[in-house]
């Protein structure tokens, strides 16, 4: 399958280097190129991308912004934030808005593929790393919504499904140790999303955080 792709950058040069890493790679194929938020939810609209690589910091509208407006109107586009710093409190809000991952600009390039290809494939991960930042996070900042769905609707498969897909596990390496096939498991993983009105694997690593459902929760609350 081919993926249909939108570079959204401030910086000519940045693009030139993203398109310069995805044009030689036969399962991406670079639709368009916005100079910011503005013109990245124009070029959705009018290109539909299989996904957006989007520069946060923007002038005029930032990429935040320009991801909240288009999940908006286009909530299958799938938006990778693209930044030089990996502060928690833009990734918690890109995860808020939609995002369905965060790459910094100085990873090397063979990691940009893996998880961007991990990504369309539905088994991308959240880095142990980001997972550790993201429960800082819920543990100083605002308590979880107490409308929230809690984890008891889930089936006893289903929640350790949640368990290993927050842990970082790929759907492969979930249907390997639970000797299912990775269309199960990517079945459960829709049942899962839609029960706890979740849309996407950054957003389920992040409920499983606040539910202490992750051995990096449960060890932290210990300390």
């Amino acid at each position: 399958m081919i993926y249909r792709v939108l570079i959204t950058d401030d910086h000519p040069l940045a693009r030139k280097a993203v398109r310069a890493l995805l044009e030689g790679e036969p399962e991406f194929e670079i639709v368009g190129e916005a100079d910011g938020g503005e013109k990245a939810i124009e070029l959705c609209r009018e290109l539909l991308p299989d996904l957006v690589l989007m520069d946060i910091q923007m002038p005029r509208m930032t990429g935040l912004e320009a991801t909240r407006k288009i999940k908006q109107q286009n909530p299958h586009i799938r938006i990778v934030m693209l930044t030089v710093s990996d502060d928690v409190a833009d990734l918690f809000t890109a995860i808020q808005y939609g995002a369905q991952g965060y790459l910094l600009k100085n990873m090397d390039p063979d990691d940009w593929l893996h998880y961007l290809r991990g990504l369309l494939d539905d088994q991308s991960e959240i880095s142990r790393g980001m997972a550790d930042r993201l429960f800082h996070q819920f543990r100083t900042g605002p308590n979880r919504n107490e409308d929230e769905t809690k984890p008891s609707v889930l089936s006893s498969r289903e929640g350790e499904i949640l368990v290993q897909v927050a842990s970082g596990q790929s759907n492969r390496q979930i249907a390997e140790q639970l000797l299912i096939t990775e269309n199960t498991v990517k079945n459960h993983i829709k049942n899962i999303l839609a029960k706890l009105s979740l849309d996407n694997r950054v957003q389920l690593t992040a409920y499983a955080i606040r539910h202490g459902l992750t051995q990096i929760s449960q060890k932290k609350s210990r300390q």
